[in-house]
């Protein structure tokens, strides 16, 4: 990918895209049905959005991870995080 693009997309965004990708190799193997696992998951991607999670918000997100209800990606969290506001 263009070194320019990430370069942009940080700058847009505040978000270190070499943590980002980083997580996202980090998660190519990881067992989601595994509480432990997500409660890491979602801890990261707080830290890299530089947002707190509500521990209320937090047990919503696992438990919709870890029974299957929801996929965990980017994009899930994402929404999941912006109902709590």
């Amino acid at each position: 990918m263009d070194n320019g693009f990430f370069k942009s997309l940080e700058k847009k965004t505040g978000v270190n895209m070499k943590e980002v990708i980083e997580l996202a190799n980090s998660l190519q193997n990881a067992n989601f049905k595994d509480e432990k696992t997500v409660r890491g998951v979602i801890k990261r991607v707080s830290q890299i959005a530089n947002k707190q999670v509500p521990k209320e918000m937090e047990d919503k997100i696992v438990n919709s991870i870890v029974s299957g209800k929801e996929k965990l990606d980017f994009n899930t969290i994402s929404k999941m995080m912006n109902k709590g506001k």
